[in-house]
């Protein structure tokens, strides 16, 4: 096992690289972090690892052919290992085709040297996320969040908002949210039909579930509660209990319209939501969080591609290729 040490007397031999820095034909020799580790074995019958790479700068693809017990035994996700590789383009999309895989000492590593993080300062997120709590006026709405917020602690800061596909980065639940509140703040302005409070009240509770739904903030994956009972179902009857402990009725309609907004928004029966909206704020919501995680991805995928140029094939986003226009103002 390479010793931390070893790894800087390295530094001055091979430039450690960011990953938005890699360049095609480059070879590359440092710790990074592995998050997923998929085992798979060629038409050949020879094993392979399929892996992600990860710095606080972004994610790469990589493969290690004809894997040997020790780089197995070394690929263990949530580590960082010294990586060595070349660097070449697949299908539109850079990777690393790994030549080899160790151990290092995880002793005095830091994580933060790992994680990628949001584009939202986190005091910015909370100050936000506060005075969404303090401008509800609705009494029960306003008692029943703040509640719940102090429940959260800091962990609703932390955790991503999924596993995979959008804002799974260390706070990404949070800045979803808050990209989701300024959004609904302007589409009140533009339809007075609706009810702020009810609407804000519902992307701040929408997926609160996914702090039970999900194992953790780093390198998540999905609990046995979350994959037998789903965020939505567990917020929707966290929301009911609540309630419940503040002595609120059952049937209070601030609380019954509060779980429709949880239980519709994802906005169709395929998409898991068990219910269709039927008011206009859960309407409003739905598309609100669709938009939202659909411009991360975006985001995300574009941000590897140059001017003129497209991503590979999106699965989360119908299998499409994206194209990376230069500005036009």
């Amino acid at each position: 096992m390479k010793s931390n040490t070893e790894l800087m007397e390295n530094d001055s031999e091979n430039k450690i690289l960011k990953i938005k820095e890699f360049k095609e034909k480059i070879s590359i020799e440092q710790p990074l972090l592995l998050g997923q580790v998929k085992d798979g074995v060629t038409n050949s019958g020879a094993p392979y690892l399929s892996v992600t790479l990860q710095d606080n700068s972004g994610t790469i693809e990589g493969k290690l052919w004809d894997v040997k017990e020790p780089q197995k035994n070394a690929a263990k996700a949530g580590q960082v290992v010294l990586v060595r590789g070349d660097v070449f383009n697949y299908r539109g999309a850079l990777q690393v085709r790994i030549t080899d895989l160790r151990e290092i000492d995880q002793i005095g590593i830091n994580l933060k040297d790992y994680l990628t993080t949001g584009s939202i300062d986190r005091e910015t997120i909370v100050e936000e996320v506060r005075n969404a709590l303090k401008r509800l006026k609705n009494p029960v709405l306003k008692k029943l969040l703040c509640e719940l917020f102090a429940d959260c602690k800091d962990t609703f800061f932390e955790y991503p908002a999924a596993a995979k596909n959008h804002h799974e980065f260390c706070g990404g639940l949070s800045t979803h949210v808050v990209g989701m509140l300024r959004v609904g703040y302007a589409v009140c302005e533009l339809y007075p039909m609706l009810d702020e409070d009810l609407l804000i009240s519902g992307i701040l509770a929408h997926d609160l579930g996914k702090l039970i739904e999900l194992s953790g903030a780093i390198l998540p994956d999905y609990t046995t509660e979350g994959r037998l009972l789903g965020h939505i179902s567990i917020m929707q009857a966290k929301i009911a209990e609540k309630a419940s402990e503040l002595g609120i009725p059952e049937n209070d309609e601030s609380v019954v319209l509060l779980r429709h907004m949880v239980l519709s928004h994802h906005g169709q029966y395929e998409y898991g939501s068990p219910v269709l909206p039927m008011i206009p704020e859960a309407e409003v919501l739905h598309m609100i969080d669709n938009m939202d995680a659909r411009m991360e991805m975006m985001r995300k995928s574009l941000d590897d591609v140059e001017e003129g140029a497209f991503t590979q094939r999106i699965f989360s986003l119908e299998n499409r290729m994206l194209y990376k226009h230069k500005k036009l103002g």
